[in-house]
């Protein structure tokens, strides 16, 4: 049974992670943009915009504060869920982010690149 339908983005739907409390999700899209999500009452929380290119993926961390997201303008942005601000932009790939994923302890994360 559908509970909800969450609409918002312009283009597609690349990625979705959920936080660790199962109250929010995180969706990233091809309309460049990350937007938050309430699941309890399945309205938009907040857009999230820096990327430059389509975003591609998506990881919160364990505490569920945080979200670090991937895009084929080659970078990740880390992203205060609780304000919506990027707090950094992580560089050092020379092609398309494909997937990210933040350690158990939430202090690393690893990430996948077309460059290989």
């Amino acid at each position: 049974m559908e509970l909800a339908t969450l609409t918002g983005h312009s283009d597609d739907v690349n990625a979705v992670a959920i936080t660790p409390d199962g109250k929010r999700a995180v969706s990233a899209s091809s309309d460049e943009t990350l937007k938050l999500w309430d699941l309890e009452t399945g309205t938009e929380l907040a857009t999230l915009t820096g990327h430059s290119k389509v975003v591609l993926a998506v990881a919160i961390t364990p505490e569920g504060k945080r979200a670090l997201s991937a895009s084929s303008d080659d970078t990740l942005k880390l992203w205060d869920l609780d304000t919506g601000m990027e707090l950094a932009t992580l560089e050092g790939h020379s092609d398309m982010v494909w997937a990210v994923a933040i350690t158990p302890e939430g202090k690393r994360a690893v990430s996948i690149s077309y460059e290989k």
